[in-house]
């Protein structure tokens, strides 16, 4: 009994790092950092994905008088000349707005501040921040795919860890657990989340390389043959471990890295 308590603490350990490392390392985590403007310090925290029907305000706030901003952009990927919208300055926050754009679409942006014969960029003057517009996600399919894929990390992180018993070693009902959780996350609550953001239920293989799709298609294969194991397997206790450590990988991968995303190419 205290083994199985001590495990599903550090099961539970392991999980919410992974899902804190996974959530602020990824590409739609906001871009955050300081610059020295005339000898003050100028906080900016950028998005880098907006949800919904209306335009994107970017903001910045500071308390220098007299600055401006002026918002410069791009369509990702191409070789499109900038473009730029002067921001207003209201009560202290510079403000400017990125026209909507269909679910996929990447914006490249930056903000040039000016006062006097000062000029400085943000992030700087040789990058952009890199912003994907996706449609709004409701809260009842979110927030279920969310505690779904949770639980599967969450369950399949106990399941690894118990081939590390000496006896009584138990992982079956744990491995149906963790297959049936990500079935429901990845594979029924995901593509609905996929269609609402993206339209779209489905962009991995073989319709595409969306990495996100993929890397739940991975774990779930990775799962399947430790299931098959557990039949034909003499020792499958390492195929369940080698399932559990290729799902931990999996969840490291920082969520939306290759996301779905709109080809310019192909738009007139």
């Amino acid at each position: 009994m205290k083994n199985n308590i001590f495990f599903w603490i550090i099961a539970l350990i392991i999980t919410l790092l992974s899902a804190y490392y996974q959530r602020t390392t990824g590409p739609t985590y906001p871009l955050k950092g300081n610059i020295l403007f005339n000898e003050k310090e100028i906080k900016y925290n950028l998005d880098r994905s907006f949800a919904g029907d209306g335009d994107c305000p970017v903001k910045i706030s500071t308390e220098i008088q007299g600055i401006q901003g002026t918002l410069i952009w791009k369509r990702h990927n191409t070789k499109d000349a900038d473009s730029t919208v002067e921001m207003r300055n209201e009560n202290g926050v510079l403000t400017g707005y990125l026209r909507h754009r269909e679910p996929a679409s990447k914006i490249d942006y930056q903000i040039r501040l000016t006062k006097d014969n000062i000029e400085k960029y943000i992030p700087s003057k040789n990058s952009y921040v890199v912003i994907r517009f996706r449609g709004d996600v409701p809260a009842y399919i979110l927030i279920p795919h969310i505690l779904f894929m949770f639980l599967t990390m969450l369950i399949s992180t106990r399941t690894g860890l118990e081939v590390l018993k000496k006896d009584n070693f138990n992982y079956f009902k744990l491995m149906l657990y963790t297959i049936a959780t990500l079935i429901i996350g990845g594979f029924i609550l995901g593509p609905l989340v996929q269609k609402f953001a993206f339209n779209e239920y489905w962009t991995g293989v073989p319709f595409g390389f969306d990495l996100t799709d993929n890397k739940t298609l991975i774990a779930f294969i990775g799962w399947m043959v430790a299931f098959i194991a557990h039949y034909k397997s003499k020792n499958p206790k390492y195929w369940i471990l080698g399932a559990a450590i290729l799902m931990l990988v999996v969840y490291l991968i920082p969520h939306s890295v290759l996301g779905s995303e709109l080809d310019y190419s192909k738009v007139k």
